[in-house]
Parts: structure tokens; sequence; C-alpha cells
């Protein structure tokens, strides 16, 4: 009896092992930290709670030039993950990359996926799209950028707690109001050279590259134009501000943002994406609207461009691993799951049925501006503000930075650093155009 009992246990644990190595894993490398990591986690714990054939395990690659320049290696090496998140400026990298990726739309369709692109927030669908129509990338988490304010700062400073800064001139009389009334840290900025200078143009209705930004069927020849008199004037309006104490660099990328949540600096302009940090950590009143434009500049505000990331899926895996990995955008296209994670995060909805869910619920009422990003990506678009997407823009990027560095330290003026963007950044397009062509 017993030996029948023990051979019986033996069965069955046998058929638990079985049942757990049939479960196929799916690697998804991302480059979400604090409360957004966090969120990551959850989404692949609910996942994974939902069905038994997949495992979704979420690993956590650095910042997002480490995490795509990790995947490439692992690529080459035959060890890169089912899923590589890839922030926007990284997209016509990965487009180029020819045999690294296989593009979503194939990847859902041969799964049998329910799977619409139609019913994505059109400004998010086309930045993924190629010209031929098939959506390369899932988006995931797209954001924009938008103004954050402290309003109790600003009720110190006598400005009106309840209206932000609409125009550029009223954020810098709101600066100098924050100054006087004893504020070390009036302004700051994250992500300088996607807000002030991709965002700044698509907002003003100006061209930031030729090749429509990058985006036409010719977007691998585009060049550089953000040297224009009203960039030159922005940035020199706010190297005077940096001078007198009203703007203070933070540094770069989403350095800033931790002296916003701590109460240092009053006024910051980032990624929609930031919203979770702050709901959670600002010990302050905080209010959230759209970005500051120049009033005399003809068709602004227009609409700003998309940020974030998309999760894309690299070339070389099983069918079965590519069905998990439909599986998984599944679950991540449901409107509940784009609602929840729109509201919680403050990235996009995504989608349009998302949005609604959101603002038919009443979170929009209940935390009046966050439906700011929302609001700013679905006007409207045009050719100067549809987006950006050109070749070795990571690396662009990071001229951006060197050369407003020299601008905010007082080095350089605006037109100097701008123009050796421009040049800087056009040899790095040319090199891009070479390669494309090979």
């Amino acid at each position: 009896m017993q030996f029948k009992h023990l051979a019986l246990t033996a069965a069955l644990a046998a058929t638990v092992c079985v049942s757990a190595q049939a479960q196929t894993e799916i690697q998804w490398w991302h480059s979400m930290t604090a409360v957004n990591n966090e969120w990551v986690n959850d989404l692949a714990k609910q996942f994974n709670e939902s069905q038994k054939e997949f495992k979704v395990v979420p690993t956590f690659k650095g910042a997002y030039d480490e995490s795509m320049t990790a995947a490439i290696a692992a690529f080459r090496s035959g060890n890169a993950p089912h899923i590589l998140q890839v922030f926007e400026v990284g997209t016509a990298t990965m487009m180029a990359s020819k045999g690294a990726t296989v593009p979503v739309g194939k990847v859902m369709k041969d799964a049998g996926a329910d799977f619409n692109p139609g019913s994505y927030i059109p400004a998010v669908a086309a930045y993924y799209t190629a010209p031929n129509g098939e959506m390369l990338s899932f988006p995931f988490n797209s954001s924009t950028t938008i103004f954050y304010y402290n309003k109790d700062a600003f009720k110190k400073a006598g400005l009106n707690a309840d209206k932000a800064p609409a125009t550029w001139p009223e954020v810098f009389e709101a600066a100098k109001k924050l100054k006087a009334s004893g504020h070390s840290c009036p302004m700051t900025l994250a992500w300088n050279g996607w807000t002030q200078l991709e965002s700044f143009s698509a907002w003003h209705n100006v061209e930031f590259a030729t090749e429509k930004n990058g985006l036409s069927a010719n977007g691998y020849k585009a060049r550089m134009k953000i040297n224009s008199p009203l960039h030159v004037r922005h940035i020199d309006n706010l190297a005077k501000a940096a001078k007198a104490g009203e703007y203070l660099y933070k540094g770069r990328g989403s350095a800033a943002q931790a002296s916003f949540t701590a109460g240092e600096c009053a006024m910051i302009q980032t990624s929609s994406g930031f919203y979770g940090d702050v709901a959670k950590n600002a010990k302050f009143a905080y209010g959230l609207a759209p970005m500051p434009y120049y009033s005399d500049v003809k068709g602004a505000p227009q609409n700003t461009v998309i940020g974030g990331a998309s999760l894309w899926v690299m070339a070389g895996k099983k069918p079965a691993e590519y069905k998990g990995v439909a599986k998984f955008f599944e679950f991540l296209s449901q409107t509940k799951v784009q609602a929840a994670s729109h509201q919680r995060t403050g990235y996009l909805p995504i989608t349009m049925g998302a949005y609604e869910l959101t603002d038919k619920s009443g979170f929009y009422a209940k935390y009046p501006g966050t439906d700011v990003a929302v609001n700013q990506m679905v006007r409207k678009v045009t050719d100067n503000s549809r987006g950006i997407r050109l070749g070795n823009y990571v690396q662009i990027r990071t001229i951006e930075d060197e050369e407003l560095e020299q601008v905010w330290s007082g080095k350089k003026s605006a037109k100097d650093a701008l123009d050796a963007i421009v040049s800087r950044g056009n040899e790095l397009l040319a090199r891009f155009e070479r390669s494309y062509k090979q």
C-alpha cells in the first residue's frame, strides 16, 4: 500500500515537472525604472497568471541606449531576447537592421492573434508603421512632452496656481517671480533635445529635418534644420534664463525629474510618463498642462510628437515562442489593460478605446490635466508634426546634449551650438544614408 502511494506521488511529481518544463518562456528586455519598473513587472505577472502555456520574464537592461546596444550584441551571438523595448529615436536604426527583427504585424498574423492597427491612436500607429503600411513594432509606453508645475510654489510667488503659463514669455515671467520669492530652482528641463528641439519644433509647426522629418519614403536622405531663427531665439531665451538663475540644468535624460518631485524645482517639461512618479512621490499640490508656445508663431500650437518606446520582436526564434509573443501583445492590447496602464503611468492610452473608457470612468475629471498628453497628440498633424524618425539618432541626441550644455554653461551662443548640432548631426545622417544604400 505504501509502495503504491509513493509510486502515485512520484508520478504526480513527474507530471507537474513536465508541465512546468512545457511552459514556454518569453524573454523581455526593458529600460523601465522605479514606479514604471513595478508596472512592467505587474503586467508580466498578470499575463502569466491569465494562462499556463507561456511565461513572460521581464529583465531590466539599463537605459534605452544601453539595452539597445546589449540586444544587438546578443543577437549577433544568438542570444537575443524575444522582445526588446526600444525608445522612439532608435526606430529608424531598428528599421534599417534587416534580418534582426520580425515585423509585429507578421508575428500577430502568423499566430492568428486579434490585432487591429486601426484601433490605435493614428499618430502612434503611423510612427511605428513602414511606408508599405506594415506595423513594425508594438506601441507600448508612448508618451509626449507636457508641462508640470508646483502649485504651492506658485501660490508663494503670488502666481495663479490654477492656471499654468500658456506661452513662453509667461513661463519666463513666472520663473522671475519664483526666483524673487526665494525659490532656488524656478525651472528645469528633462530630455533637452526631445523637449526643446523635437517637441518644440512640432508644437510650432516648423521643420526639424528634411524628408518630412525622416518619415518620407526617402527618409534615409534626411538632413537636420534646427538652426532656424525660431530655434535660435528659443535656445537664446533659455540661455538668458540660465544666466539669471531662473533655469537650472540638472543633467541629461530624465535626471532633472527627481528635482521636481523633491520640490526643489517648481516647473519642468518632460514626459507624460513621469506622471506616475509625481502622483506617488510629490508631497505638494501640482498641475499638469500643455507645452508653452510663442504666440507670434503662425500655426502654434500644433501638436506634439511621440516619445517613449515600442516593443520590437527579435528574429531567430521558434514558432511556438512567437505564438507566446503574439499572445502577450494580444493581452496588452485589451482595452481594460491599456486604460489601467494609461491611468497608472501617464503614458498615452495607445488606443482610442482605452481613452474613451478612461474618460467614461471619470478619471480625467477626478485628476485634472491627465488628458493633456492625449489632447496634444490627437490634433490634426502636418508634415512638420507627424514625428521625427532619423538614422543614427541615438548618437545625434548625444550631440544635442553636448552642444546645449555648452549654451547653458555660457561657453557657446545659441546660434553656434545649433549650427554645430546641424553640422555634426548631418555627418551622422550622411553616414546612415551610405550604410542604408549598401
